[in-house]
């Protein structure tokens, strides 16, 4: 899955000579927490809600609200903006993005063009979306959760099991465990009638099931 799928296209954008309170303007009206500052279709950096916080007079000032909005009116965004930007490009992958943000931890990636353009934006709650629909949660699948050893076919033994009785697998992630083995995690179809069985069958094989639920 790519990050051009799962993007929000055309972000609201402003440009660098844009004063803070009509950016202050902008993001409330779309309920933003940050936006892209773009110059010539060039990302040029970005600001958060934080960063008009900080330069706007706190609520103790002896200013009247004329004079608060006046000197919003004369900053402008490139005087609050962060200039090193994080990015990613379009064709690059869900996961890649997921990983970006992550060792960055930045809520947020602008998206960039092959050209340098800013065609869109993803965030985490875009990658958290595309999370639940790739492991199907909403249509409500059985999430089985096995404990394996490191060992090639160790898959393909398990999944034999389940279409030996007819049960379609969605999906299967692996994740190494600090003792060295690795938890599995299958997400199928409902197994209720033939669970015992499965569990007996998997265990005898040396896959211990250490836990099953049913999602959505």
């Amino acid at each position: 899955m790519f990050v051009a799928a799962r993007m929000t296209k055309h972000p609201v954008t402003v440009t660098s000579e844009a004063t803070i309170s009509e950016a202050a303007k902008l993001m409330k009206k779309n309920h933003f927490h940050r936006m892209l500052v773009v110059d010539n279709c060039k990302l040029v950096g970005y600001f958060s809600d934080r960063d008009v916080m900080r330069v706007a007079p706190s609520p103790a000032t002896t200013l009247s609200r004329y004079e608060i909005r006046s000197l919003l009116d004369k900053m402008k965004v490139t005087e609050i903006m962060q200039k090193k930007v994080v990015t990613v490009k379009e064709d690059a992958t869900v996961e890649e993005a997921a990983l970006i943000m992550y060792n960055n931890k930045v809520g947020g990636l602008p998206v960039i063009s092959d050209v340098g353009a800013v065609v869109g934006i993803i965030t985490a709650t875009d990658i958290l979306k595309t999370f639940v629909d790739v492991m199907g949660l909403p249509s409500g699948k059985t999430r089985l959760t096995l404990e394996v050893e490191d060992k090639i076919g160790t898959i393909a033994d398990i999944t034999k099991i389940f279409a030996d009785y007819g049960i379609n697998l969605d999906s299967v992630i692996t994740c190494k465990q600090d003792s060295g083995k690795y938890e599995l995690v299958v997400r199928l179809d409902d197994i209720d009638k033939n669970f015992d069985n499965i569990k007996s069958e998997l265990e005898s094989k040396g896959y211990k099931v250490v836990h099953v639920v049913k999602i959505g």
